[in-house]
């Protein structure tokens, strides 16, 4: 019974519960004969599931009983082929053919195994001639350059081979590999180290193997060295060695390495314990300490939540995080810093934040904060000013990692009264510490009111009396935040007497001038995302190319304060923002009891705001968007990703500007933000997309598959983008049957029918029209057809209606259906009495599209059925149909 249980599953496809069966029957089988085809289907099944090596298992246990079982053997072949072992395949599949020599099907796989096993070997000699001649010519000084670099790439190209990988790996390649590293040319390194890296991917013993032969300390010495190529090439292994050693490579067992168990963790934290001593080491560059760093960021935290083991994360924090303390604490300007890059603190910064939020309960929490606390305390010296500096640049990189950590670090005794007395420090290193940290600190708005009563007179005084431009952006920047955490901007308007245009014009002065550092320079872009809220400003901001450009190009670093302030300037100069709309009758009261009442600037009305959209669209904002939404995710929180796709949808406001979007890579871009980040976000990149989608070439707008992603958020939209969803809809189920598949799997159906009885005309329309592409599909057609009359009413009566774009694409629908459904036709005449008078006017129509649909449905019913043709006769629709056929004939 389990049997025949299992073969109906087989046979339905549902291969995991025919697996079940067979299984259940096994264990209460005691019969050797049934035994023998119970194992020998159960391999069919794991023949279908893709899992060969429990197939050929299965196949071996049944021949083991039966090894005459030409079905278990041919199984064992099919099995043995797809795991690489050609010989063994060729074996089976040459009993198979003794046993029936007949069979053309076993004539033909010994034919394609033999071809197949000749090949192989060809390629294995051919193979160890090509390696061995490879190294003669990359490790002989005299070669010529054209021939080591051909020899260099074909050597790369090998390592990602599996065949070749494992024959440089047996003929001493990773020696020789070793040599060309040590040969301290660049290029013979960067292919050395690019071989090893295809040689390590997907094979965790090879990739051991290699680790513990090169040795971390060498891989960590030439991932620290000053050349951007070599630097990322040594990451970029050490990372696929970290992959196999945490089993997340695509690794395929040949043979017996599937009983080899290796134990990682030991070289797991070995490497760890490198990367954490590179951080603090001053012969590592600033290059090498980011690899170092995005490396933890990568492997340490983990990916999911729901897995309890966070094991890694205390490692790092028991034994390295005041390591990673040192590096955001690290003072630039001062001569004993390490070597960094511009985005060395700010990602030391994420690492903090990830390693904090992937702690479980409050007792490791707790941990981490007093490891902070007791590492302040230990810096902190009013008689040694620089270690004190050092102190508040930590908790200055902590407040923009963890942000609830860094609150309770500004209540510590000392450190909010020593930062406001640094900014009164004659010394401007001291002032530009302490601004920085004032202005990371404005954002914790318990904190904020303090900061406001002592921080902006001691602010308006650096800005006004310092020359160093590093210190003044800041000072102006902290103003800005000062002025917005305290809920006014009463600071700012006080010092700028008014005029923000100055301050601005200050901004893009400093953010267009290449000659100051772009740690600077993105100070210039906050305060911009600030001042860009006056209408004034953010219209000569557009209009000044260069500054635009300057900020386009900044946003393209790795950097989440400017990402987040670019895409915030952006927002204020689209008005893509939120905006409370008036009530009449309220303003009307307002002057009447004469309180202020808050009037849109001039250069806030629709035709400014359009003018500086099609100026922004000039300068390229589409490339530079694009760019943004590429960064990682530690990078690009949810909240730049909302504004990103506030600006994405103010900017396809226009269908004449969606061209340009796509092929800037607009199209490309939204995507990602249509299925992540906060709910507000995901619909205005959603509503964005459906614009595009309504009016676009999907071929050109979303290549390739990635116009299935497109589907989903076009379903899932409400409210006012449903008319545009539709029309992207309607679009895309006019290209393929395969797009159309894919609307009705996202279960779009039900809504688009809904939409089809709505009063609102444009959405009746969409609806309808969209509907009349998806009939052309088998599948809606048959649905029709099961889920009884209604749906088949709805569009009968909607040929009847005034509407004639609406009548044209019901009738359309309707034509489709009954020519594709003899059923259908009879039904037709069921779903509502008024079938007949409906047809007729079809038929008589002045529209010759609308009359052709009708002529066609008469066609279909009269061709469906005798009776129905003879009843159809006997109505007036004979001497319609005469008449049309006396008048001229349109082609």
């Amino acid at each position: 019974q389990l049997k025949e249980e299992g073969n109906k599953y087989f046979q339905a496809n549902d291969y995991e519960k025919a697996v079940q069966s067979y299984t259940q029957a096994i264990k209460l089988n005691k019969d050797k004969a049934l035994q023998a085809v119970l194992y020998r289907n159960r391999a069919a099944c794991f023949l279908k599931k893709e899992e060969y090596a429990k197939a050929a298992s299965d196949a071996s246990r049944a021949i083991d009983i039966n090894a005459s079982d030409i079905k278990a053997l041919y199984r064992r072949s099919q099995a043995l082929e797809k795991l690489g072992k050609l010989d063994q395949a060729f074996k089976d599949a040459q009993k198979c053919a003794t046993i029936e020599p007949r069979n053309k099907n076993f004539q033909e796989t010994l034919r394609r195994l033999g071809a197949d096993i000749q090949e192989k070997l060809r390629i294995q000699f051919s193979t160890d001639l090509r390696v061995q001649k490879m190294f003669e010519i990359l490790l002989d000084e005299n070669s010529e350059k054209e021939k080591r670099e051909k020899a260099a790439n074909n050597l790369i190209v090998l390592g990602r081979e599996e065949a070749g990988a494992e024959k440089i790996f047996q003929n001493n390649g990773v020696s020789l590999l070793l040599q060309l590293i040590e040969t301290k040319n660049a290029e013979l390194i960067l292919a050395a180290v690019r071989t090893l890296s295809g040689m390590c991917t997907g094979h965790k013993a090879r990739a051991t193997a290699i680790l513990h032969y090169l040795g971390i300390d060498n891989i960590c010495t030439w991932m620290s060295v000053d050349n951007e190529e070599i630097s990322l090439a040594v990451c970029n292994l050490l990372q696929t060695i970290t992959d196999c050693l945490l089993g997340q490579g695509k690794e395929e067992h040949r043979g017996m390495e599937e009983a080899v168990v290796l134990d990682t963790k030991k070289d797991l934290r070995m490497i760890t314990m490198r990367l954490l001593d590179m951080l603090v080491s001053k012969k590592v560059s600033g290059q090498g300490r980011d690899r170092a760093l995005n490396l933890l960021n990568k492997n340490i935290p983990r990916k999911d939540l729901k897995d309890h083991d966070n094991s890694r994360t205390i490692f790092v924090i028991d034994n390295g995080l005041k390591k990673i303390l040192k590096v955001v604490g690290q003072i630039p300007e001062m001569p004993d810093c390490l070597p960094l890059t511009e985005n060395t603190q700010l990602t030391a910064s994420i690492l903090l934040n990830k390693l904090y939020d992937d702690l479980r309960c409050d007792p490791e929490r707790d941990n981490y904060r007093v490891i902070c606390e007791e590492y302040i305390k230990s810096k902190i010296d009013p008689q040694d000013m620089d270690k004190t500096l050092h102190a508040i640049q930590m908790v200055s990189g902590v407040l923009q990692g963890p942000f609830d950590l860094g609150n309770k670090l500004l209540g510590m005794k000392g450190v909010m009264e020593m930062m406001v007395a640094l900014c009164g420090s004659e010394r401007e290193i001291d002032q530009l510490v302490a601004v920085e940290a004032l202005i990371h600190a404005s954002t914790k708005l318990s904190r904020a009111t303090f900061i406001i009563s002592n921080g902006v007179t001691l602010l308006k005084e650096i800005y006004k009396k310092t020359k160093n431009e590093k210190i003044k952006i800041r000072a102006l920047v902290g103003l800005c935040k000062l002025g917005s955490a305290g809920g006014t901007d009463y600071g700012l308007r006080q010092f700028a007497e008014g005029s923000t245009e100055k301050l601005a014009k200050q901004c893009r002065k400093w953010l267009c001038n290449t000659s100051i550092d772009a740690r600077t320079r993105k100070w210039a872009v906050e305060g911009l995302a600030y001042l860009t809220l006056d209408a004034d400003v953010k219209d000569d901001f557009v209009e000044d190319e260069p500054a635009l450009q300057a900020m386009f190009e900044l946003a393209k670093t790795s950097d989440k304060t400017i990402l987040y302030s670019v895409a915030s300037a952006l927002v204020n100069c689209t008005n893509s923002y939120d905006t409370k709309e008036l009530v009449p009758e309220l303003v009307q009261l307002a002057k009447f009891s004469k309180q202020h009442v808050p009037e849109e600037h001039p250069k806030d009305k629709k035709d400014f705001v359009v003018k500086r959209v099609k100026r922004l669209l000039k300068a390229g904002v589409v490339s530079a968007l694009a760019c943004m939404v590429k960064a990682d995710s530690a990078i690009l929180t949810d909240q730049s990703k909302e504004l990103i796709a506030r600006v994405f949808l103010a900017l396809c406001e226009d269908p004449k500007d969606r061209g340009t979007i796509v092929a800037q890579g607009g199209g490309k871009a939204l995507i990602p933000l249509a299925v992540e980040g906060t709910e507000v976000g995901k619909i205005k990149a959603s509503h964005a997309l459906a614009k595009i989608a309504a009016i676009s070439n999907p071929d050109m707008a979303f290549p390739g598959e990635r116009v299935y992603e497109v589907v989903r958020p076009l379903v899932e939209r409400d409210g006012l983008q449903n008319y545009e969803a539709l029309l992207g809809l309607t679009n895309f189920s006019g290209r393929s049957d395969k797009l159309r598949m894919k609307i009705v799997k996202e279960r779009a159906l039900p809504d688009i029918e809904n939409y089809m009885f709505e009063n609102h005309d444009q959405l009746r329309q969409a609806a309808t029209e969209c509907m009349c592409n998806l009939v052309v599909n088998k599948e809606v057609t048959h649905l029709k057809l099961d889920y009884g009359n209604d749906r088949l009413k709805l569009v009968v009566l909607l040929c009847g209606e005034d509407d004639e774009k609406v009548q044209v694409a019901a009738a359309g629908a309707l034509a489709m259906l009954t020519a594709a459904q003899k059923k259908l036709c009879s039904k037709m005449t069921e779903v509502t009495t008024q079938w007949l008078e409906i047809l007729q006017r079809l038929c008589l129509h002045d529209n010759m599209e609308i009359q052709h649909r009708g002529l066609v449905i008469a066609f279909n019913l009269i061709s469906a059925d005798k009776e129905l043709a003879k009843k159809l006769v006997e109505t007036e629709l004979l001497e319609i149909l005469t008449y049309i056929s006396k008048q001229e004939d349109d082609p």
